[in-house]
């Protein structure tokens, strides 16, 4: 979807489908784009058929979404999971044990809060938090990959119109947020509404890959499409 009102009416419907499916300074507003630091805790997705994902992910930032992520990872409870619910040009989501996108809960069996920076933000290849609301978390995650923007007018458009159909506020980004998410895409609307916790550094046209499936009207692959294990390690170069 590369024309922009075909994205925007996309973008809207999708919002809904996420519900499980729930200015800083120069130098730290693109840690995303960082490469990933030695000792830095990282997440190898390995997809049936597919291949790797490698994740960055940010402890500082979100703690407890990083906490859950990882001691769910290491205790194997998102092997064999699928990616139920895959949306072209936006992205793809998973961590549903139930795999219809209605169930999953966190490591401590009851939902936890939201944990927003605006360090971090819905570009494409952020790893965010599925929720039915604030405060909501589980289990559910998804990779974003959408389309860069192609204007200024089109992320202000994100930023304000589309918010405010929603019922949030606009943010007020720095300029170098603003103008990687018209070089990368991603989905300014979700930020402070999902919490994001890692960024793809590596395979990112995996995710693009999965994204090519053909699904059913629930946006669920006709083909599944399993994790197969999800590897925690720290970064060593």
């Amino acid at each position: 979807m590369k024309h922009w009102g075909k994205r925007i009416a996309a973008a809207l419907l999708a919002v809904g489908m996420l519900l499980s499916v729930s200015g800083c300074s120069n130098s730290s507003s693109l840690i995303q784009f960082e490469p990933p630091k030695k000792g830095q805790t990282v997440a190898e997705m390995v997809v049936k058929d597919y291949g790797s994902i490698k994740i960055m992910l940010f402890e500082e930032q979100a703690p407890k979404a990083v906490e859950n992520f990882v001691t769910h990872a290491k205790n194997g409870y998102y092997d064999g999971l699928t990616f139920h619910r895959v949306i072209a040009d936006f992205m793809i989501q998973g961590g549903d044990p139930g795999g219809d996108g209605t169930g999953g809960e966190s490591i401590w069996g009851e939902p936890f809060e939201d944990e927003f920076s605006d360090q971090l933000r819905n570009f494409t290849g952020a790893l965010s938090m599925a929720n039915s609301g604030p405060n909501t978390n589980g289990s559910q995650f998804f990779i974003m990959c959408s389309p860069k923007m192609s204007s200024q007018d089109e992320f202000d458009y994100y930023n304000t119109i589309s918010r405010v159909q929603q019922g949030h506020e606009s943010i007020e980004y720095p300029k170098e947020q603003i103008e990687k998410y018209i070089e990368v895409g991603g989905a300014p609307w979700l930020d402070d509404v999902h919490t994001v916790f890692g960024q793809v550094y590596e395979g990112l046209d995996i995710v693009e890959k999965i994204m090519q499936q053909e699904t059913d009207e629930s946006a669920k692959p006709l083909t599944d499409v399993v994790i197969e294990t999800i590897k925690i390690s720290e970064y060593q170069g």
